[in-house]
């Protein structure tokens, strides 16, 4: 039997970073892995889509260059190559967390995890145990059920990344997150979009107002979006969806599933322990820690919230609990980032949600017209929305969109940990000419 002081199932964001911290603090570590090291995020999430959208931001770039005084051009590209680029990226991350993982008092298994029971794993043959365990497991796309479908037309965002031949029509069901984000990517490449999303708008967590703005940016720039539509089947060529009523198809090369994730809950034994969990993840208290004594659950696997720095400050809370010190880490506080371009970005409840709770709020918005940095990049297409309690000034939440929006909602994040008010945030000093100087202005 081979023992240590914990055992971390999973390399993702929250797995090796937790690793890592838990080794700072004098603790031996045997960390699990039966894939690629970094998870989702890395392999397949959100480094690999940030690379592709960077390429993408560059060929809108190319094809406006006009609003800057610039001859404008139509990008020459081949997939091929964003794919190779996106795989060396991933590759150099990869073997940092390698690194980060044979530092002294980690050990690393690369095979799958299976409980035996509440604190035993077993792994090529041979039984793990310790005082302390934390599921990393992650998660995995979703899929819908339906009448009918192609599987040569499906694409996962896994698969999507991998894709070498150019999709001239890409349908995508769905429109949050990764499905605004693909929508983005492949229509500033030049594909035809088309998305089809159930709900009557997108990117549900972000304010109604911002989201509505930002589907209207991506009309313009030429994606196509059929709202409160169900689909039936994906055959033939064509996706088939029920649209208030009436059934509508569109044309597709290639159909881009993108319905959500689903906690990694299956295949690693739970169902040998006593540890509480269902399809919707594993419960966890506010520590992280399971129904069972020193088992612990972080990230996706968990769905309290599914982002990779969720699940890395969830770790490092984990740790912290285990050697009984104390931080400020505000795990309610979490801000979210969505790469469109433009990038759009939120941290706390929306406008509505708090209206919904009976809460007092003042609400102020700052449009990016009226900012001289944002004029000068020409990206004059953005607002900011800041909310704060109307009894005492503190702000609450900031949701926005335009350029650099996830840098801005940041730093309304840190404030909001500090139970900063407006009027303390207007007495701090920032750089001009800035984006962020809006929020010293709004």
């Amino acid at each position: 039997m081979n023992n240590s002081d914990i055992i971390i199932i999973g390399s993702g964001p929250g797995g090796y970073r937790t690793a890592a911290y838990a080794a700072s603090k004098g603790m031996s570590v045997t960390i699990f892995e039966e894939g690629p090291l970094g998870g989702t995020c890395l392999n397949v999430g959100c480094i690999p889509t940030k690379t592709f959208a960077r390429s993408a931001e560059a060929a809108g770039e190319m094809r406006n260059a006009a609003q800057l005084g610039l001859k404008a051009v139509e990008p020459q590209f081949s997939l091929e190559e964003i794919v190779a680029r996106k795989d060396n990226v991933v590759m150099q991350l990869r073997e940092a967390i390698a690194g980060v993982l044979s530092a002294p008092g980690i050990t690393l298994v690369k095979a799958k995890a299976v409980f035996l029971d509440d604190h035993t794993v077993e792994a090529n043959g041979e039984q793990y145990t310790a005082k302390n365990i934390i599921i990393a497991t992650g998660s995995s796309h979703k899929t819908l059920r339906l009448e009918a479908l192609d599987e040569n037309m499906l694409l996962t965002s896994d698969t999507l990344l991998s894709l070498t031949e150019f999709p001239k029509r890409l349908a995508i069901v769905g429109a949050g997150v990764i499905g605004m984000e693909f929508a983005s990517i492949f229509r500033q490449l030049g594909a035809e979009v088309t998305v089809v999303e159930f709900l009557k708008d997108c990117i549900p967590a972000l304010d109604a107002d911002v989201a509505k703005r930002l589907r209207k940016v991506l009309e313009k720039q030429g994606v196509e979006f059929y709202m409160q539509s169900a689909v039936k089947k994906i055959a033939d060529g064509c996706v088939i969806f029920d649209r208030k009523g009436k059934e509508q198809s569109i044309q597709a090369d290639k159909v881009l599933m993108a319905v959500g994730r689903k906690p990694n809950v299956d295949g690693f034994g739970l169902e040998n322990t006593s540890i509480k969990f269902d399809q919707r993840g594993i419960a966890v208290d506010d520590n992280m820690m399971t129904n069972v004594q020193g088992v612990y659950a972080i990230g996706d696997v968990n769905a309290r919230m599914m982002l990779a720095h969720a699940a890395t400050m969830q770790g490092l809370h984990v740790i912290n609990h285990i050697v009984g010190q104390a931080d400020e880490i505000c795990l309610d506080i979490m801000p979210a980032a969505i790469f469109t371009n433009p990038e759009a970005a939120c941290v706390g409840k929306t406008e509505e949600q708090l209206k919904a709770e009976g809460v007092e709020i003042e609400v102020r918005k700052k449009n990016y017209r009226t900012n001289g940095r944002a004029l000068a990049m020409a990206e004059a297409e953005g607002m900011l929305k800041l909310v704060a309690d109307a009894n005492n000034g503190r702000i609450l939440s900031c949701h926005a969109y335009g350029a650099h929006s996830a840098d801005i909602v940041q730093e309304i994040s840190a404030l909001i940990c500090k139970h900063t008010t407006v009027s303390q945030l207007h007495d701090m000093v920032h750089i001009h000419p800035t984006l962020n100087e809006m929020l010293q202005e709004i």
